[in-house]
């Protein structure tokens, strides 16, 4: 049942990239051109998908457990940290230089040609790499 759950969700995820058109990757680095053509659709996108989200995380207040079972993810700490920000930062590069981020990405893999492929392969090689910065990060710098 969880499985089956989660193909419906993926499904419902990427046909709502597909007809929002975040799997254009013009659109989305038009959402990023603000001095020039600029196209606001993102901006209705994320506001369709926080909307619902905000509900969702309400309702795990009262629920007691998620219906497949286990458990809700915890919430997202509110602090910024060096990792935070240096994620954020290396996402946005990416986002902005490919015009797609994962979700995207894996939903344009059926028609989006090579593009779509080397994406996602540098995306795993992040992946790969992000436990060993991680590591860094959390390491104590030392004294001089």
């Amino acid at each position: 049942m969880r499985l089956l759950l989660a193909l419906l969700s993926g499904a419902l995820f990427g046909a709502g990239l597909y007809i929002s058109g975040m799997t254009d990757t013009t659109r989305v680095q038009g959402w990023l051109d603000v001095f020039g053509n600029w196209d606001p659709t993102l901006a209705f996108v994320m506001g369709g998908a926080i909307l619902p989200m905000t509900l969702a995380w309400r309702l795990t207040r009262v629920a007691g457990r998620p219906v497949a079972g286990g458990q809700f993810p915890a919430a997202p700490m509110p602090e910024l940290d060096r990792r935070l920000i240096l994620g954020s930062t290396l996402f946005g590069m990416g986002w902005g230089l490919a015009g797609l981020c994962p979700g995207p990405a894996i939903a344009s893999l059926g028609f989006g040609g090579i593009s779509g492929i080397v994406f996602l392969a540098a995306m795993l090689l992040g992946m790969m790499v992000a436990p060993g910065l991680k590591a860094r990060l959390d390491s104590p710098v030392p004294a001089e």
